[in-house]
């Protein structure tokens, strides 16, 4: 800066005395200043090491402070809340406009493919029904190779839940459908809407809706428990419960080997409650696949805050998430609560709730593999007491990166496309073959190179994605269509997808 114009202030003493220092003197000064800056540079250098090694990206340690530093004088309250401020800005980046999305992903606008039923004459008998009476009769009383269709309306359903009881089998699966989706919308005012506890029930091309006045009054749409082995839900959207899918085992009977497919789960707005929110709850029951659903906007307004996008938890095991999209805050934006995008172990079980009734783990053998998981106030992907798991070629960003966590969990982490760092904790076991992601401390100084690979004019996804080489097995894209089949080239891009214009409709 140039000096001032006009008139110079008279030096001070302290002033006039520094350039009359004797040389020894000098020399004391220019050695000392000289230390002063080597263990500002060690500090700064174990400071980065220490943030990498603990592994707590800016969007945790913000929230941390500002709470830390409320109460206090109002100084310490702004100077915590400005850190904290410059923080979130640094790892999350601005606030943008939410943009609506049309996905190949989530439910369709075509019907969902019927399954072949009923291999025998008469196996298969259609229930045509167009009223919320005839619907809760046709499902009270309905047997093997039931294909109850609805009628185009809206029905208002008022109960505590809907017994589906009746047994299907492999061969004549029970089925609830429309004929086309965005025709039949079920109105649900009601604690839990479908409870299953019978094995074989199919769930197809549906709107349903939960519309209580209390949120902590529209827990589940579908409740699956006990011997419900084998359900199926493809094509239908669900809006506005705590849990849309809530899976679990009753006493010894685990309801295991079910499909969730091509639907949209969400919310139209924060819920008010302090029960679990979690848009698909999986507890204790094993071989489930999850594919090619679309997640979006679990935010838990009131408790502890913490909402989970889907978990799989309470001892079982051989779980499948493929080729989904979370995307934990899309038309909904809050400053509070915690959002984890997928996890193998949630937040632990109790004991009585686990499988056989106990957890000597959360979650063995599960598999997480390319899915497109972002905008997470919490981190991505998290595995809690998670043995043998595999997490491959998942696309992250904007989140907390990837945490394994307890000496139970052993990971498998390959080909992942991580905007954030992969970090184990507290014992657990790692081996990572050829991701990329960025270094925790990286995060703190606003640098993203990997948010900045993906963007592109108009596609919060696109960008160019780097190739791996030498790889040969198959990959499977999440953006894959009947034109672009999952490869088995050499080298298959990063992450969950090549090209996510193909996700596109």
């Amino acid at each position: 800066m140039s000096a001032p114009l006009g008139p110079q202030q008279p030096q001070t003493k302290a002033q006039r005395w520094r350039p009359e220092l004797p040389r020894m003197q000098g020399n004391v000064l220019m050695r000392t200043l000289l230390g002063l800056l080597v263990l500002a540079a060690v500090g700064a250098a174990l400071a980065w090491w220490a943030v990498g090694a603990v592994g707590v990206p800016p969007r945790l340690l913000a929230p941390y402070i500002a709470r830390r530093a409320a109460g206090h004088n109002p100084t310490i309250v702004a100077v915590g809340e400005r850190i904290a401020a410059i923080m979130l800005r640094n790892d999350r980046g601005p606030v943008r406009t939410p943009q609506p999305m049309s996905l190949r992903l989530g439910a369709q606008p075509a019907a969902a493919p019927r399954e072949p039923t009923g291999t025998a004459p008469g196996a298969s008998r259609v229930v045509p029904v167009a009223s919320p009476a005839a619907l809760l009769a046709a499902i009270d009383q309905a047997r093997a190779g039931d294909v109850v269709t609805i009628a185009p309306g809206t029905y208002r359903l008022h109960a505590s839940y809907i017994a589906a009881h009746g047994a299907g089998t492999a061969a004549a699966p029970i089925t609830v459908r429309a004929a086309q989706p965005g025709t039949v919308l079920l109105e649900l005012d009601a604690v839990e809407g479908f409870l299953v506890s019978a094995p074989y029930w199919q769930f197809e091309n549906l709107g349903i809706s939960g519309v209580c006045a209390d949120d902590s009054d529209c827990e589940h749409a579908f409740h699956v428990v006990g011997k419900a082995s084998h359900f199926v839900a493809r094509n239908n959207t669900v809006r506005n419960f705590n849990a849309h899918f809530k899976i679990n085992a009753v006493g010894q009977n685990a309801p295991d080997a079910g499909i969730l497919e091509a639907n949209t789960l969400t919310n139209d707005a924060i819920r008010r409650t302090a029960n679990p929110v979690t848009l698909i709850d999986l507890v204790a029951a094993s071989d489930w696949i999850i594919r090619k659903n679309f997640l979006s906007d679990f935010f838990k307004g009131d408790g502890d805050q913490v909402s989970y996008g889907a978990y799989a938890k309470g001892g079982g095991s051989n779980n499948v998430f493929e080729n989904n999209v979370v995307l934990c805050e899309y038309l909904l934006r809050s400053p509070d609560g915690a959002r984890v995008g997928m996890s193998l172990g949630g937040g632990g079980t109790g004991a009585a709730f686990c499988r056989a009734g106990v957890c000597h783990g959360e979650q063995d053998h599960s598999l997480i593999r390319a899915n497109l998981i972002a905008n997470c106030a919490d981190v991505g992907i998290y595995l809690n007491r998670a043995a043998d798991s595999r997490i491959i070629h998942n696309t992250l960003v904007d989140t907390g990166g990837i945490a394994v966590r307890y000496p139970e969990s052993t990971a498998y982490l390959e080909g992942n496309l991580v905007d954030g760092a992969i970090h184990g904790r507290d014992g657990a076991t790692l081996t990572k073959v050829d991701n990329i992601d960025t270094a925790t401390a990286r995060l703190y100084l606003g640098s993203h190179p990997m948010r900045q690979l993906l963007a592109s004019p108009g596609n919060a996804f696109g960008g160019r994605v780097p190739r791996r080489t030498g790889v040969g097995t198959v990959v499977p894209d999440l953006c894959a269509t009947a034109a672009i089949a999952p490869t088995t080239e050499a080298t298959p891009a990063y992450g969950a997808f090549a090209n996510f214009a193909n996700c596109m409709r």
